[in-house]
């Protein structure tokens, strides 16, 4: 395929720039020392061999991601599943979704599309803060991802967004791809999932016509995320403790990865993926002469909802909420057992924290909200 060379330093590798990738990253020491840990008993010239083998994209996520994420499935979870009903199978979406984990809310997606009969995967937005070695960026473009370039200067930063909306229209539009991009920039810590209007400006700065024209023509699917469990809680928690306890406290350059690694391997408990209707035709329902502003934040709000009245709601969301409250409104929906296997595990997950200065009554508060929000924005979109 032709595609334009204003995406050549963002885009996905395309079939014919596959080997040299190959040949990048098989010459990496720091890429193959992860492989030989991945793969600890098969042998390096068996894995290259495979690798090589794969002459597109998704012959990749078929060869290696899609049995790696099986095992995760059997490993990390309870089990998952992907109700799909409400779209189709044989058309091409943009899934914007809550964002909980840094990897697998994309691998999980990517995995349960091919289950569900999808012929093709996402292209998947990824920031260019998690992009720390070279090996990293090949892989993750050979993975089909596409890159989101963050904290650039104000003019840069406009130049950027456009570009990147303008591929992911033609990645649509053109390629016939899936697209799955986060609903906010980074992981919402608390779990109060709320589409940032940004997110939605930059999706109209691509496409033809109207910002209603140009929203249709990407086919915009709310995707609702539910995790039983959050490996990442305990980490999300410290993070917010040490933001209130340090000014200007940033992350250090090993957190991201700590958090993929434990995201990653982490037990998730129960996983439910959930896609509501396409937007297409709600948006047709708009009032034409809606400002653009009014649009943007309109369209947000119902994605909002949407993923809102989709969360699988688990005995864990009800107990935190109940916790926090003080109450025994949810006790219907949990048993005793629930509630000690739930208060056992927040232990569990607050002993996990190394921290000077420790405030364990924050950090399990923190930890309980991550729980509770998911419910509590669940019953006000279902109007309970």
């Amino acid at each position: 395929m032709n595609i334009p060379s204003e995406f050549d330093a963002i885009r996905p590798w395309e079939p014919e720039e596959l080997t040299a990738a190959y040949d990048r990253l098989t010459s990496d020491r720091q890429f193959m020392s992860v492989v030989e840990q991945v793969y600890p008993d098969v042998p390096v010239d068996m894995l290259k061999k495979k690798l090589y083998a794969c002459k597109t994209s998704l012959d990749f996520q078929k060869s290696f991601c899609y049995p790696f994420v099986k095992s995760l499935e059997e490993k990390a979870t309870k089990g998952m599943e992907f109700d799909s009903s409400a779209i189709d199978n044989t058309r091409n979406y943009t899934f914007i979704s809550n964002h909980r984990d840094i990897v697998t809310d994309s691998a999980f997606l990517d995995y349960l599309l091919l289950v569900n009969g999808f012929s093709q995967t996402c292209e998947i937005a990824l920031g260019d803060n998690l992009l720390k070695f070279p090996w990293i960026k090949d892989l993750v473009r050979i993975n089909k991802s596409f890159i989101v370039e963050r904290g650039l200067p104000m003019r840069q930063m406009l130049a950027s967004s456009k570009r990147l909306s303008e591929y992911i229209h033609y990645s649509v539009e053109t390629k016939k791809q899936n697209i799955w991009i986060a609903q906010r920039e980074g992981r919402a810590k608390d779990s109060d999932d709320r589409t940032q209007e940004g997110i939605m400006k930059m999706m109209t700065m691509g496409g033809t016509g109207s910002v209603v024209d140009r929203l249709k023509s990407l086919h915009i699917v709310p995707l609702a995320i539910s995790y039983e469990y959050d490996p990442c809680d305990y980490l999300k928690a410290k993070e917010m403790q040490q933001k209130r306890d340090v000014e200007g406290w940033k992350k250090g350059p090993d957190d991201d990865v700590i958090s993929m690694k434990t995201g990653i391997m982490g037990f998730k408990g129960h996983v439910h993926y959930h896609a509501a209707p396409c937007l297409d035709e709600w948006l047709g329902t708009l009032d034409a002469a809606m400002p653009r502003k009014e649009v943007l934040e309109t369209v947000a709000r119902h994605i909002d909802h949407e993923i809102h009245s989709n969360y699988m709601i688990y005995p864990n969301n009800w107990i935190a909420l109940d916790e926090l409250d003080g109450k025994n409104a949810g006790n219907g929906h949990y048993t005793t057992e629930d509630k000690q296997k739930f208060d056992a595990y927040i232990s569990a997950q607050l002993a996990k924290v190394s921290l000077e200065g420790k405030d364990e009554a924050f950090l399990r508060e923190r930890m309980l909200t991550m729980y509770a929000n998911p419910l509590r924005n669940y019953l006000i979109a279902k109007g309970k």
